[in-house]
């Protein structure tokens, strides 16, 4: 009976010890994809300022609409 628990014991710390690695190794991934993340959202960012930069110039640099006129005969 002993012998049965100690084995288990051995067994059950063998899968903590196989938990752990696995945890640890979901951090890092997990860091990492938020990184990743991070570095996406700020492109994103930056590439929307641009459009709305280059929206902006398209507004300044669009020629202004002269009305008609019309000269007496």
């Amino acid at each position: 009976m002993r012998e049965q628990m100690e084995n288990r014991i051995e067994s059950l710390r063998a899968e903590y010890r196989a938990g752990q690695a696995i945890l640890a190794d979901l951090e890092g991934r997990q860091t990492s994809l938020k990184i990743t993340m991070t570095r996406i959202s700020g492109a994103i960012q930056v590439l929307e300022e641009l459009l709305q930069g280059i929206d902006s110039d398209a507004d300044i640099t669009k020629p202004a609409e002269i009305p008609e006129t019309r000269v007496a005969a």
